[in-house]
């Protein structure tokens, strides 16, 4: 998977505006809001990541300095995202503790990216709040009933049963 690629995804159907800047080590997927900017970057291993994200953020911010002078408030909500596929669990502790540096950007550090939701995980906290239903299989009709339990029994039935919209008022009607 590529993660530039998915993360590129995710933000545009966030909304962001995204475009790829390749005068780095490597490409980075830059993106922006009316709310916040800021750069993903994805690295081959947890090494390449630890040793190269300092200078990755340095050299964003230093192409990039024009527009966070010109932006005003959003300056503050300035994300650099550092991501690799690498699974290396004592590594992976190091990388996430790149978020506890508060210097010039905001950070989100993450090791074993290997799908589109570890992408989507690692974004969460720049992506609007989304719910998602949880919809197993159940008996919807009995689900209906539950939450209808204050409606008189025969006219929910009616409702049910395809029942014209005049009996269902009818039935209900009779029942006030």
């Amino acid at each position: 998977m590529d993660i530039l690629t998915q993360a590129e995804i995710l933000l545009r159907d966030a909304q962001y505006e995204t475009w790829t800047w390749t005068g780095s080590a490597g490409p980075v997927t830059c993106f922006e809001n009316a709310a916040l900017m800021g750069f993903v970057h994805a690295f081959d291993n947890a090494d390449g990541l630890l040793t190269a994200w300092k200078e990755s953020q340095q050299v964003a911010l230093a192409r990039h300095a024009t527009s966070l002078r010109g932006a005003g408030a959003k300056a503050w909500n300035v994300y650099s995202v550092f991501l690799t596929p690498d699974r290396d669990a004592h590594r992976g502790r190091e990388i996430e503790r790149i978020e506890e540096d508060f210097s010039l950007t905001r950070k989100i550090a993450r090791a074993s990216i290997t799908t589109a939701d570890d992408v989507e995980k690692a974004l969460l906290p720049m992506l609007s709040i989304r719910s998602k239903p949880l919809l197993g299989a159940s008996n919807f009709e009995t689900r209906l009933r539950a939450r209808l339990k204050d409606i008189p029994l025969d006219a929910v039935t009616a409702f049910l049963n395809e029942t014209t919209p005049a009996e269902v008022a009818r039935i209900l009607g009779e029942k006030s």
